[in-house]
Order: C-alpha cells, then sequence, then structure tokens
C-alpha cells in the first residue's frame, strides 16, 4: 500500500492495516455468532463475507502488489464457478458441495505454505518455527484436501459408502502419521530439500485418502464437520506461515467451530470420535435381513393419511435425508399448511444428526420457507411425542429407530434417538423397507401403532396434499 500512497499517509500505513484487519475479525466473530440462529443466520453469512473481502482487500494491497491481471482473472473466473455451482447444487448435494469447500480450502493452504518455501531466496534464513509451520500447514493440508475428495466421491456415489478396509489399515496409517511427522523435522533440518517436501506432500495426500475410505456413510456428517476443522487449522498455519494476524484468527475460529461441531454431533450419536475414525460403521447399498421379507406391515394410503392427519390436534413431522432426496420440502410444507388451515398443529422434529451434513434438515426446511419456531431439536421433541396424534416419518430411519434403545448388540445402540414410538401412532413415507446408512433393520416398520406408506416422498406427499384439498 504505501508503494503508491502519498508519502505524508505512507507512516500511516500500519496502523490502517492492522485497524482494518481488527474490523475483519470482529466481522467473522459476530458473524459467527449470529449463525447461532436461524433468524439470523443470513446477515451473520454476510458479515462474515464482508469481513473475508476487506481482508482480502487489505491483504492485497499490504503487499504491495501492483499488477492485478492475474489476481481478477482468478477472482473472476473463481467468482462465476462459485455462482453457478452455488445456484445449480441440489439440496441432496449441499454436503458433497461443503465437502469440496474443505477439501479446497485445505488444499489452498498447503499450496500458499509450498510456495511461501519454494519462492524464498534462502529458505534457510526463514528459521526453525516458520519451516515447522510451512510443514504443519502442508500436512494437515494436503489430509484435508484429498480426504474431502474422497467424502465427497462417498456421498456423490462415485465411491462405495461402505468401509473400505484392509488388513492392517490402521496400523499402516499410523506408521505414514508418524513418517509425515518425521519429515516434517528432516525439512526443518533441510528446508533447501525438495525431496523433503515432496515426500511429505505426497505423504500427507495419501494419508487424507486412508483415513477415509474406512469410514462409512452413516458417519458423513461427522467426517464432514471434522474435515472443516482441519481446514482451518491449516488455515491458521499457513497465517504464521506468511506472517497474516487475519487468517491466523480466522483460521483458528474455523477449526475451533469445526471441532466443536464434531464433538457435538458425536455426542448426538452417543459415540467417541475414535469409533467414528476407526470404526468402519455404516454405509450404503446394505439390503434388509431376509427375515424381513416374512414380516407383515401395515400399509396405508394418501386418503387414510389424510383423514387421520386432519382429525388429529398434533401432527409432527420428521425429515431425513430421503426428503432431500425427493425434493419434497416444498409438497411437505404444502401438506403442513392445509393441515393448519384445518387447526392442526404442526410442529417439526430434527435429529442433530439427521442427512447428510450438520444442519442439513434445517438448510432443506427454510428453503421452503417453513417458519423456524415450527422447528424443535431432538430434546424438544420427544417431550411432546406423548400428546402426538400422529408422526409422519419422511425419509428417516436411523434417527427413529427403537433399536438404539432396545437392542445392546446394536451398532447404534445408545444414540439418542426421537421417541416416535410414544406418539399414538407412527407413518411412515418411504420406497422400501431398505435400512439407513446404518445398514440394520427398524423394529420400527413392524410394529402394530405404525404405518408404511410406500413410494416416491414427492409423490407421496402430492397425493396425500390433494386429499386433504377434498376434505
Amino acid at each position: 500500500m504505501g508503494n503508491f500512497l502519498p508519502p505524508s499517509l505512507q507512516a500511516a500505513v500500519p496502523t490502517i492495516m492492522q485497524l482494518s484487519y481488527l474490523v475483519a475479525m470482529v466481522l467473522f466473530i459476530l458473524g459467527i455468532k449470529k449463525l447461532s440462529s436461524p433468524d439470523t443466520a443470513r446477515k451473520g453469512n454476510q458479515m462474515a463475507s464482508l469481513g473475508m473481502l476487506l481482508g482480502v482487500v487489505i491483504t492485497l494491497l499490504n503487499k504491495g502488489i501492483l499488477t492485478f491481471e492475474f489476481i481478477i482473472a482468478g477472482i473472476v473466473v473463481g467468482g462465476v464457478i462459485g455462482i453457478v455451482a452455488a445456484r445449480k447444487v441440489a439440496m441432496t448435494a449441499m454436503p458433497e458441495m461443503v465437502a469440496l469447500f474443505n477439501g479446497f480450502g485445505g488444499g489452498a493452504s498447503a499450496l500458499v505454505a509450498w510456495g511461501s518455501l519454494v519462492m524464498a531466496a534462502n529458505p534457510a534464513m526463514l528459521g526453525n518455527q516458520v519451516t515447522v509451520t510451512i510443514g504443519i500447514s502442508v500436512f494437515i493440508g494436503s489430509i484435508t484436501f484429498t480426504g474431502s475428495v474422497i467424502a465427497y466421491g462417498k456421498l456423490q456415489g462415485m465411491i462405495s459408502g461402505n468401509p473400505i478396509t484392509f488388513p492392517g489399515q490402521h496400523i499402516f496409517n499410523l506408521l505414514i502419521t508418524i513418517a509425515g511427522i518425521a519429515f516434517i523435522g528432516l525439512l526443518t533440518a533441510s528446508p533447501s530439500s525438495a525431496l523433503f517436501l515432496g515426500i511429505l506432500f505426497g505423504l500427507s495426500l495419501l494419508l487424507g485418502i486412508l483415513m477415509v475410505i474406512p469410514i462409512g456413510g452413516a458417519d458423513m456428517p461427522v467426517v464432514i464437520s471434522l474435515l472443516n476443522s482441519m481446514s482451518g487449522l491449516a488455515a491458521s498455519a499457513t497465517g504464521f506461515v506468511i506472517n497474516n494476524n487475519l487468517l491466523i484468527i480466522s483460521g483458528a475460529l474455523v477449526g475451533a467451530a469445526g471441532f466443536i461441531l464434531t464433538t457435538i454431533m458425536c455426542k448426538s450419536m452417543n459415540r467417541k470420535l475414535t469409533n467414528v475414525l476407526f470404526g468402519a460403521f455404516g454405509g450404503e447399498g446394505a439390503a434388509a435381513p431376509e427375515a424381513s421379507a416374512d414380516r407383515n406391515v401395515n400399509q396405508t394410503s394418501a386418503d387414510d393419511v389424510a383423514i387421520q392427519t386432519s382429525y388429529s390436534d398434533k401432527v409432527a413431522i420428521i425429515p431425513g435425508y430421503g426428503l432431500a432426496v425427493a425434493q419434497a420440502q416444498h409438497v411437505l410444507k404444502e401438506v403442513a399448511d392445509k393441515l393448519e388451515e384445518k387447526g392442526v398443529e404442526v410442529m417439526y422434529g430434527i435429529h442433530p444428526v439427521a442427512g447428510r451434513m450438520p444442519g442439513h434438515m434445517n438448510v432443506l426446511l427454510a428453503e421452503a420457507d417453513v417458519p423456524y419456531d415450527q422447528l424443535y431439536d431432538m430434546d424438544e421433541i420427544n417431550r411432546e411425542m406423548p400428546s402426538t396424534d400422529v408422526v409422519l416419518i419422511i425419509g428417516a430411519n436411523d434417527v427413529v429407530n427403537p433399536a438404539a434403545k432396545t437392542q445392546p448388540d446394536s451398532p447404534i445402540y445408545g444414540m439418542p434417538v426421537i421417541n416416535v414410538e410414544e406418539a399414538q401412532r407412527t407413518i411412515i413415507f418411504k420406497r422400501s423397507l431398505s435400512p439407513g446408512f446404518s445398514g440394520i433393520d427398524n423394529e420400527l416398520f413392524y410394529a402394530d401403532d405404525n404405518q408404511m406408506f410406500f413410494g416416491d416422498a414427492k409423490d407421496s406427499l402430492t397425493k396425500l396434499a390433494d386429499e386433504l384439498k377434498e376434505l
């Protein structure tokens, strides 16, 4: 900035820079604070985005960059890709997009750290502290990148959602981790060695792949939040490399927020993080037990569901990933509106790990303009269940499975679930009797007080909405 300002203002440049960084940091903190409430989340996102824009502009000016052709080109190309991707992405693919965001953030941090070392006039003069930080940034950032790509592949169906393991995999991963740490030390001792840097980069990329492939689809929400935390840590480490306070603090905020969310998610599943990373739990493509084919279920139809719900005092709706797959949130809102017109109290129960990413159901329902005050978290909706007449379970499975409370040998035993069986009637909207991400059968399907409404959720809800209009 000082290269082209009048001499009278050049002395004030450092102060202006630090004050601008302070404003950006405050915007970040306030933005994250406002994300805690659906009512203020949009404003919080805007504030944090403004803080990032301010930080980028000030950083570029601080470095005295006078030729911005490539930077502007990158902003334009990246901005267009980002806008198109954000507008075109389906709600079902939002977890995949978040996974890619995490990966690109980690990859960018690793590349910046790499560039800082490679482009240094004399790497040996950087000092041990900077070189160690470069190694850490490359290590964490590269793991985040490939780990996020694998998570994206699992969520997108390009890679099997089932755990992919081989004998001795965890020991092999541990050895790679130790080797990576060792090469950080070797790089610190010999910062001019392109070989050590290249090997560290390669080991990190491999470790990211091997860490995520043994994790099943049931744990993908936790993996996404953990990778988000790692991308923040990589960014913070890179901030130390390039001596940028804004990057240090913003990365630390993302890292801490991601780790807190990971902890909350694990608690919601009653599982330890180590069990998530090494348990190889759940996946796609699991078949329902053969015995299920011989068990009777109570089937229902749109007209029957319309009558039951219309004459109810209270109806609870439990959304799951099937709702997102069917893109049925708007039709569901129409059904809820019709019920409310008939004087029925409608509420939505949101399990913390419903869907494939944290807050997936909240975002889905917000897209359909569902009022925030109708969204109940798990503890709140459980208190309402004994007084609920009908529960409509739309594409949810594991989060309402009674096995979590009744079968000690079940892999989801101990996981907090929504106590839908305490209501007078449950109605499950589902294509078939196939299990959820955990790969286990759901006893609720065969309960006397449960009915199955088979079919695509959007088609079934459309039929229900039509029947409600006729009543």
